[in-house]
């Protein structure tokens, strides 16, 4: 007779299908929450709400190793938090909630029930690519930027011939001519690697190569669409005056060249739906650019017949009301409110201006509705905007609610460093963009850099408790778990220094070192951890474009070089398609439970799993060979048995496994031994 035997490790719970059904409950609903233990031991076990209230549970299942347990709960329209307890058949009695099993609940961090909370199904797992326009692809030479077009920020925009020239410090007005047509000539590159989204960096009318200071809402800029109409003069050199910028002027104000824009990327949308991709918007709505027509201050907009002067020239603007200003001192008031300070990003003020909400709303809805059909927004510096948190939460809850009445598909993501919970109840953002529990600990622990390349930490290097305590704060209190389904997990982007060149570990930046130094020393079975790390964990993998082709780069501008088109690394490209072609095939890699298992210096890994299948994976970062055991069997793995290898990444290069080629668990535990810097995939199917 087996003695019951109350195996604490066994218990698991979480956000994911298997534990909450319906996974996205709606108000006034009723909600299965499940609980896993181990097959012996457990006499009783409950749902303890925090109000206090106590829901006995139902065995509804068990398998070789564990039983499983239900309970059905009431929702109404305000949140459920819970955590789990339960009674051993020796009179122990322990708590499980998202950060594990204890005897009291003093820390117990509670699962949380959004009702109505839904995420969009497509961007479950999404293999995302995140591509900076003006440095992907050339596919329409005749809209590039021309040298002397206008000026900005004291110097004249340039054009540059050299696709393959280093970006040069404060670079903003250099143009390599990157375009919608180049994005559209490469969506069979991007099918063929497994892409399902893209998100663009932002496209609509703007003087700077970033544009993430708009110039027009409404529309995309010409220089990346189409210019059908192209008139006017050149500045002369040494002239600063944009109001004599006819060429310029024309270019990005001629409705023709707009309704051709606008045209374009609905054609982009299109083509790229056909094939299976999304497209996300990037929007800036914490502050505009100078040369906007609102603000004016390059007196672009006041030469157009019908235009309202910006409130840089008149105090009788009838924008003057979408700034703060300091001063009354008009005509050209320069005296204004600008983000981090910079005259050239004058923050929106809608607090004093419902006229600038309600047009903000308008955009928010236009562009993910017909005829334009985006997917969603990916939104810059969110937590910034407004003046206080209450207007903050405001301004995003109109927001989502005008993008969801919309479009009740597209997603809402932000970028925001630090703790987002107050933004994801269900009414604001949909997710966010995972630096501090995914780019920031992977970058820790492979290369001990800090992700702009600024710092190194030998301290955070190949420590294994620091990455797990960062990785897993998403499930520990920050964020409630439906978001981390679909957070935009990066290595690289293009505010950071790329990840391959990290793994040089060197401190610097280009104006520092130079650019090329980014290039030398890099490691690239370490960039293969990564990936492999991204490709496996929970949310949407976001490859910054370039990354998968080898592409090296200090942090901005550095990280924007252009993409290696007739010279790319192959080999690195087939390695990303292989990897992302597992991701897709299994359904625990998008849906799937996490357990990490064995941790050592240097070395990790986890299960992902779910009733149905796991996948098993280990990264050795070391430099030499390492064995180690892992206890499997808490990841959905068989207690004696068999996982098959899927893949596997070392200095070499990397792997897919043969059919026959397998590792046996024996009593739970699977014995591994890794080459160095290596990492290794294992399914039980």
């Amino acid at each position: 007779m087996v003695q019951p035997v109350f195996d604490k490790r066994a218990l698991h719970s979480d956000a994911t299908p298997d534990y909450i059904f319906p996974w996205e409950p709606k108000p006034y609903s009723r909600v299965a929450v499940r609980l896993r233990t181990g097959r012996y031991g457990v006499l009783r076990c409950g749902v303890l709400l925090r109000d206090g209230a106590w829901h006995d549970m139902l065995k509804y299942g068990e398998d070789a190793e564990f039983s499983y347990y239900t309970a059905i709960l009431e929702l109404d329209d305000n949140p459920l938090e819970y955590c789990f307890e339960v009674f051993s058949c020796e009179g122990e009695k322990v708590f499980y909630a998202r950060n594990g099993f204890m005897e009291s609940l003093e820390r117990a961090v509670y699962w949380k029930i959004v009702p109505g909370f839904a995420v969009p199904e497509w961007m479950v797992g999404a293999v995302t690519y995140q591509i900076y326009v003006d440095r992907f692809c050339n596919g329409d030479p005749s809209n590039d930027v021309l040298t002397d077009e206008y000026q900005y920020l004291g110097a004249h925009a340039q054009r540059i011939g050299d696709w393959g020239q280093y970006p040069q410090p404060n670079d903003i007005h250099e143009f390599y001519g990157g375009d919608l047509q180049g994005v559209i000539d490469k969506l069979p590159y991007l099918q063929d690697l497994g892409v399902q989204a893209i998100y663009l960096n932002p496209i609509f009318v703007s003087p700077s190569n970033h544009k993430y200071d708009c110039q027009d809402y409404d529309h995309i800029d010409p220089h990346i669409g189409k210019i059908v109409c192209d008139e006017g003069e050149l500045l002369p050199p040494g002239e600063g005056r944009n109001e004599l910028a006819s060429r310029y002027i024309s270019r990005v104000t001629n409705p023709a060249n707009l309704r051709a824009s606008d045209e374009l990327f609905i054609r982009l949308v299109r083509e790229a739906h056909r094939r299976g991709i999304r497209v996300i918007l990037d929007g800036v709505f914490n502050h505009c650019g100078s040369f906007h027509k609102w603000m004016d201050r390059e007196r672009i907009y006041e030469q157009l017949p019908g235009e309202p002067k910006g409130a840089y020239l008149t105090a009788d603007s009838a924008y003057r009301s979408y700034f703060r200003f300091y001063s009354e001192q008009w005509p050209c008031n320069g005296n204004y409110e600008g983000w981090w300070g910079h005259e050239t990003l004058p923050k929106l003020c809608y607090e004093d201006s419902p006229e600038l909400f309600e047009h903000v709303m308008r955009i928010a809805a236009k562009w993910v509705s017909a005829p334009y059909h985006a997917d969603g927004w990916r939104l810059d510096v969110a937590a910034d905007l407004g003046r206080s948190p209450e207007y903050n939460h405001f301004f995003w809850k109109s927001f989502r609610r005008a993008v969801k009445e919309a479009n009740p598909e597209a997603v809402v993501l932000a970028e925001h460093y630090g703790d987002p919970q107050p933004w994801l109840q269900g009414d604001e953002w949909d997710t966010v963009m995972n630096y501090d529990a995914f780019m920031e600990p992977v970058t820790w622990f492979l290369t001990g850099m800090e992700k702009h390349s600024d710092d190194r930490r030998e301290d955070l290097y190949g420590n294994p408790d620091a990455f797990w305590r960062a990785m897993l704060r998403r499930n520990c209190g920050e964020i409630t778990e439906l978001p981390s389904f679909i957070s935009m997990n990066e290595l690289s982007n293009h505010d950071h220094s790329r990840f391959l060149t990290r793994t040089n570990r060197k401190v610097g930046r280009s104006n520092s070192l130079g650019s090329a130094a980014a290039d030398e020393g890099v490691n690239k079975a370490v960039l293969r951890e990564a990936v492999v790390i991204q490709m496996t964990w929970p949310g949407a993998p976001t490859i910054y474009y370039g990354d998968e082709a080898g592409l090296c780069g200090f942090t901005d501008p550095d990280n924007r070089r252009t993409y290696p088109w007739g010279r790319e690394d192959q080999e690195l490209i087939a390695f990303h398609r292989e990897l992302i072609r597992i991701h897709k095939a299994y359904a625990c890699l998008r849906h799937g439970s996490v357990c990490p298992l064995t941790s050592a210096s240097h070395f990790i890994s986890y299960g992902r799993f779910c009733r149905k299948e796991a996948v098993i994976v280990a990264v050795n970062n070391n430099a030499w060979e390492t064995t180690q055991e892992l206890e499997v069997i808490y990841a959905g793995a068989p207690r004696n048995g068999r996982l098959r290898l899927l893949f596997l990444s070392d200095a070499q290069g990397y792997r897919t496994g043969e059919e026959e080629e397998s590792a046996e668990v024996q009593d739970g535990i699977l014995r591994l031994t890794l080459p160095a810097n290596s990492a290794v995939i294992y399914a039980t199917k």
